[in-house]
């Protein structure tokens, strides 16, 4: 994977003609504005869309996993029938979910609403932000970063949906069915449970975004791909105990679920930060 490749999302052509221009202070703030303006826009389209239907997207997406018959369950079942473990079958999630306050379901579905309209307008907010950014940038810096907003998004939404569909199920697996008595019953409140599946998802799509983050600390010369590779063993500390943070559970499996494509995403890091550091000295030789 290479951020030299695949243009996404360019610049159109009033702002490769506006390159050259200067633009005063007040200028780039007043761009940046209508920037802001137009991807805060698209947040409020696509919460009003996710309010509307928000009853359906709560039974079919976001009170999906805690229900037994959720996709991440059912394979794990498959699973432990394969391998002869019937212990990996969730049979049973004890807990009930309520809402203890008068506004409660009301914040809840207007919260939620808003989370996915963040989620599904990221890619424009982001090429938005792009826009802004890319006329001042030099010409060979475009051309390396080309294609940057295509690469952010499938990571961002790559790692939305890991939280999803692993780390979020095993989370409330462990959490829900454990239990220091049996005389205690489980009732979470209903902000507790969105906060859990909101935190995880939006920390699994921003962790993934490790690749872009080398990427760019290459680029300016802070970080290199014989630094990675001398601390390797360092960074797996690193991501262990990133992982154990997302996930909120001391359960080692669900960590190590986390902590596994981390470290993919740490050699491919390697593998681009080695490929941007090649190209700069090679441009460096070009101008000698």
């Amino acid at each position: 994977m290479s951020l030299d490749q695949t243009p996404y999302f360019d610049y159109d052509d009033e702002e490769k003609e506006s390159e050259g221009k200067e633009m005063g202070f007040l200028d780039h703030l007043e761009e940046l504005r209508w920037h802001l303006i137009r991807a805060a826009g698209a947040i409020v389209f696509f919460m009003v869309f996710a309010f509307v239907f928000i009853e359906d997207i709560y039974e079919g997406i976001i009170l999906a996993p805690s229900k037994t018959d959720f996709w991440t369950y059912r394979m794990l079942c498959k699973l432990g029938d394969l391998v002869h473990a019937p212990g990996l079958c969730v049979e049973k999630l004890q807990f009930s979910l309520m809402s203890r306050e008068v506004s409660g379901q009301f914040v809840m579905a207007f919260t939620s609403a808003a989370i996915i309209g963040l989620v599904f307008a990221f890619p424009y907010v982001f090429w938005e932000i792009w826009r802004f950014v890319v006329p001042g940038l030099k010409p060979s810096e475009r051309k390396s970063a080309r294609g940057a907003v295509f690469y952010v998004t499938l990571l961002f939404f790559s790692g939305v949906f890991f939280g999803y569909y692993v780390v979020s199920p095993m989370a409330i697996n462990f959490l829900v069915n454990f239990q220091i008595s049996k005389s205690i019953e489980n009732q979470f409140d209903i902000g507790s449970y969105i906060s859990l599946l909101a935190t995880l998802t939006l920390a699994c799509g921003v962790a993934f975004q490790l690749p872009v983050a080398i990427f760019v600390l290459t680029k300016i010369g802070v970080i290199g791909p014989q630094f990675m590779r001398t601390y390797r063993k360092h960074a797996v500390v690193v991501i262990l105990i990133v992982a154990a943070v997302i996930t909120p559970s001391p359960d080692v499996t669900s960590q190590i679920l986390v902590a596994f494509p981390l470290y993919i995403l740490y050699e491919v890091s390697i593998f681009i930060s080695a490929r941007e550091e090649k190209r700069k000295l090679a441009e460096e030789k070009l101008a000698l």
